[in-house]
């Protein structure tokens, strides 16, 4: 999955704070324990502060029991990727936007890699909405599809 291969800038940063070893992966289990832990984020500039806080608002907000442990964060990340390309943004452009928006470290390889198995995944579901006569989802994937290959 994308959330795999996301890397926080600021991981050592955090990890200086926490007092123990994180791993620098955005999404890792540990790393989203210790930033929903309460750690003192004021020690950090108002630049890298915005940036925590886009992360919390737009991938560890939810009501599930087990979050931040619970999958959500990861899901959510994907579609940001996603929704990203569908507005028209190249892979490149993607990976500079995760940058500056969340300091998230990501290839642009990395993103190209997960958008095309995505289409793969949404051609295999238009085929089988398509075969079980399921037009809506079969005109909604191929929207999707078109969205991203552009």
């Amino acid at each position: 999955m994308i959330a795999d291969r996301a890397r926080l800038r600021i991981a050592r940063r955090v990890e200086r704070l926490a007092g123990y070893r994180l791993p620098d992966r955005a999404f890792h289990g540990t790393m989203l324990s210790t930033l929903c832990s309460g750690i003192n984020f004021d020690a950090f500039d108002f630049a890298i502060r915005e940036q925590i806080l886009n992360f919390f608002n737009d991938f560890l907000r939810c009501s599930c029991r087990d979050s931040p442990l619970c999958g959500c964060p990861e899901r959510k990340f994907a579609e940001r990727v996603l929704e990203l390309r569908e507005n028209g943004l190249d892979h490149r452009q993607i990976s500079a936007v995760l940058l500056d928006e969340y300091g998230i470290e990501i290839f642009p390889a990395d993103i190209l890699s997960f958008l095309e198995d995505s289409v793969h995944v949404l051609e295999a579901i238009a085929d089988i909405a398509r075969l079980k006569g399921q037009q809506e989802l079969f005109r909604k994937t191929g929207e999707h599809i078109r969205l991203i290959e552009r």
